[in-house]
């Protein structure tokens, strides 16, 4: 069977206001798919409805909020910061000189930009910055001439480019690229006075991204990443290339990530799971010795770490529970410094100004759309934190928004103590007595984890339809320690799939909620999580959704891009090894379709380097195959997940009008 998107002009008919005409029907004869109907150019639909215009105007609003990411500092003393936001179809940069000033827009590009470092290059002030094309992730490296308005791109596909890295006294400019053989990430380094082209300073094999400048420009940091359960860090001597590893691992379950040289560069700040189950805060010195703890045995996440060369203070945030909170300590006696009162939410984006006196702070929460705030300092602490950004939510009043009740639920088997284990979960009820349907929103990774950040899609959910949301963090999950993370790996991945189970079983408990009326949502290996639900729990929930997910782990291994391809490996498994393979083909979602009878809405964007297009098509034609009732979107200008504006406003509409048809 074919699935093709070649356009109808039926989409002729389209008003502004993007309200579908009605889609070539599923063929009941030879189970094939019609053509596409083109919603715009590059966007197209099969099987989907009309979209009534009140579902566009209810939704307005949700899609006009924004967010702001803080960026770089800009240089010098008082100087103020580059943002990342989007005034049109796609996140820019902008310029904000002072706490709530106006934004000046630096960049138009139709691709979004976020990754950026302010920097002069050979004697032109400017922006040296990342940016794909059409959501493929192949990031080449530009620098924006402010002076000139002019753009010159330093690499070229089909390399990729990652992690900017400016050195202190802001004269070079570290990055990682695969232009060498497309595969390995290799270091580079810019000599931003003099060179004309980039220098490699150091062959990696597999992923090597650089993190921090010594203080001398003579060394940097660099982590090596297996998987979410090994890595390290390194010092590599840029004149030499000699790379040594800061702190050797114990195993091979031991992760040493987010590394920065200490103020005076005899010793290196990691965060590491070296010393217990969470990844904590230590120090390195470089000339001999252990590594000491400096955080404790906490019982969360360090994350995040900034380190200021200028006066000395270390900042870093822990994940408790999923919200974020905030850590100064000055780094000569490790003296806990006073921090102000900030937002409730996820933070983002530490860093320190070229004066040590400002730390910007990223914080999104249920109510918060995602601003920048800077944290000032004096020597002796924290003086107040200041929010530089001030971003729109399209009218709306957050101080109406759902916030999240963080819950446990039972699951099916019992921890090394031999006690009931419980999988944490955030709990969105909407206003009212119930009984609400529910949408399961599983996250993607799998080792990422559920945090309470802004969405507007959520709320609207909550607020118009009435749906109750539980984002579970289910075994594999980040967050909760070592021993929880490896709970899905490997042979045991159909656990995590388990405690899905265990929360239906959950939702029927609960009187507020409509146990009949429940559907799965994901994307990515969350995608696989909902299509691995509606086949075991096909007679308990009454439809599914899934963006970019994996329908057949042998198949995605083989077609995910191969400078990734060994990450996943580790993560899902060998399909290489015989036994391995039969494992993943038997837990694989196109080879259950036929337990699978419930309405699925498939979300894909045709250029995603991750999880390829090939897995949303083969998934599609088995569904149709079977006559099971499913719609379908495709992108053909974006990759893993919609990130351009008009995109995400259509696929938003149509999952309203999803769960409307089959949920509600």
């Amino acid at each position: 069977m074919t699935l093709t998107s070649t356009p109808t002009r039926a989409a002729a008919a389209l008003t502004a206001m993007l309200v579908l005409a009605a889609v070539s029907p599923v063929s009941a004869a030879d189970g094939t798919l019609g053509p596409g109907t083109e919603v715009r150019s590059e966007l197209f639909a099969w099987a989907i409805p009309s979209i009534d215009t009140p579902t566009f105007d209810t939704l307005r609003p949700y899609a006009e909020a924004r967010r702001a990411s803080f960026a770089s500092w800009l240089p010098g003393p008082n100087a103020g910061m580059l943002i990342s936001t989007r005034f049109g179809e796609t996140a820019q940069l902008h310029r904000v000189d002072r706490p709530g000033g106006a934004r000046q827009q630096l960049t138009f590009d139709k691709e979004p930009i976020r990754t950026a470092v302010s920097a002069s290059w050979r004697g032109a002030a400017g922006i040296f910055y990342l940016k794909d094309v059409g959501g493929g992730e192949g990031y080449q490296l530009f620098f924006f001439d402010q002076e000139a308005g002019s753009h010159r791109q330093i690499t070229t596909a089909p390399s990729r480019t990652l992690g900017l890295v400016l050195s202190h006294d802001r004269a070079r400019l570290a990055f990682a690229s695969t232009m060498r053989n497309t595969v390995d990430y290799d270091l580079y380094v810019l000599n931003l006075a003099t060179d004309a082209k980039p220098r490699r300073v150091y062959d990696g094999k597999g992923f090597w991204m650089p993190t921090d400048w010594s203080p001398d420009g003579k060394r940097l940091l660099a982590l090596n990443y297996i998987s979410t359960n090994e890595a390290s860090s390194h010092v590599i001597n840029v004149s030499t290339g000699k790379a040594r590893n800061v702190a050797p691992a114990k195993d091979k379950l031991t992760y040493t990530g987010s590394a920065h040289f200490a103020p005076d560069g005899s010793s290196v700040y990691i965060v590491s799971n070296r010393w217990g189950s969470f990844k904590q805060l230590g120090v390195v010195p470089l000339k001999g010795g252990e590594a000491k703890l400096l955080t404790g045995s906490s019982p969360w996440d360090v994350e995040g770490l900034a380190v200021d060369h200028t006066h000395g203070c270390v900042a870093f945030a822990t994940n408790e529970g999923g919200r974020s909170v905030l850590h100064i300590h000055r780094a000569s006696d490790w003296k806990a410094m006073p921090v102000p009162k900030l937002p409730v939410g996820v933070f983002s984006g530490l860093s320190f100004d070229d004066t040590g006196r400002r730390l910007s702070v990223g914080v999104s929460g249920p109510k918060s759309p995602g601003d920048v705030f800077a944290v000032e300092l004096d020597g002796t602490g924290s003086k107040a934190a200041t929010q530089w950004t001030l971003s729109e939510v399209g009218g709306l009043d957050t101080r109406t928004f759902v916030e999240p009740t963080l819950v446990r639920f039972p699951t099916f088997d019992k921890d090394k103590a031999g006690k009931q284990r419980t999988v944490p979960a955030f709990y969105f009820k909407p206003e009212g007595p119930g009984p609400f349907p529910v949408v399961v929103l599983i996250h993607g990774g799998p080792e990422s984890q559920y945090r309470p950040r802004f969405s507007t899609t959520l709320q609207h959910w909550l607020r118009d339809l009435k749906i109750a949301v539980i984002a579970p963090n289910v075994r594999g999950s980040a967050g909760y320690g070592k021993e929880y993370l490896l709970l899905d790996n490997g042979m045991k991945r159909e656990d995590s799939v388990k405690d899905i189970g265990a929360l239906l079983d959950w939702v029927g408990t609960r009187s507020e909620l409509d146990a009949k009326r429940v559907a799965v949502y994901g994307g990515s290996y969350g995608g696989y999580m909902v299509l691995a639900s509606m086949a075991r729990y096909a007679d308990r929930l009454k439809c599914g959704a899934e963006i970019v997910g994996i329908s057949n782990f042998v198949t995605f291994l083989n077609n995910t891009k191969e400078y990734r391809r060994d990450l996943r490996r580790a993560e899902y498994g060998d399909e290489r090894d015989p036994a391995m393979r039969k494992h993943l083909e038997a837990i694989s979602p196109t080879n259950l379709v036929g337990k699978m009878t419930k309405p699925l809405f498939i979300i894909q964007g045709a250029n995603d380097p991750r999880v390829p297009a090939s897995e949303a098509k083969q998934m599609m034609e088995a569904l149709v195959a079977r006559k099971v009732p499913a719609w379908y979107l495709l992108a053909n200008d974006e990759g893993h997940g919609f990130r351009k504006k008009k995109n995400r406003d259509f696929y938003y509409a149509a999952l309203s009008t999803f769960w409307r048809k089959h949920l509600l």
